[in-house]
């Protein structure tokens, strides 16, 4: 069973504000690439009445068919674009154990951030995925980011 810790603060950087305490999940296990999506799916439709998970997780596998969004250092950026929604959702989970996830170093991903946008927001949707890319792209910040163990710190530093 994943671990949550519950905190009311939200993140205002790169995620602006569309990541929060209740979409974190720490100590997930998940035995494929499908399961890991289909956790990620209940977590961004979790509280959000015009969400269905099942879609969540139609929308994110089918970009996944179209390529990893498996950044390398053990981090995944699975993404796309839904209707019904007018606002971007983030969630983020760190699984118990390395997953393959066809990244494209051949790493294991440990560490996935999952987005879904307003169909209609391609604009933004690229501004906050080159956003996230940026921060990882700094070693010493992905680092701190792949080592936080609580919600507070992840949140932290993910503003």
């Amino acid at each position: 069973m994943p671990s949550k810790r519950k905190n009311s603060s939200s993140s205002t950087g790169a995620l602006n504000g569309f990541l929060s305490a209740d979409r974190i999940l720490f100590n997930v296990a998940a035995s494929s690439k499908k399961r890991m999506l289909e956790e990620l799916s209940a977590l961004l439709s979790r509280h959000q009445a015009p969400l269905n998970r099942h879609t969540v997780f139609q929308v994110l596998n089918e970009r996944e068919r179209l390529g990893s969004t498996g950044i390398g250092n053990g981090i995944a950026l699975p993404h796309g674009r839904l209707n019904g929604i007018s606002e971007p959702l983030a969630a983020v989970l760190r699984l118990r154990q390395g997953l393959d996830f066809d990244a494209v170093d051949d790493q294991p991903v440990t560490f996935v951030i999952g987005l879904v946008v307003p169909a209609d927001a391609t604009e933004q949707h690229l501004k906050i995925l080159a956003s996230l890319a940026q921060i990882f792209s700094e070693a010493g910040h992905r680092s701190r980011i792949l080592k936080a163990r609580d919600v507070d710190s992840l949140l932290n530093l993910l503003a």
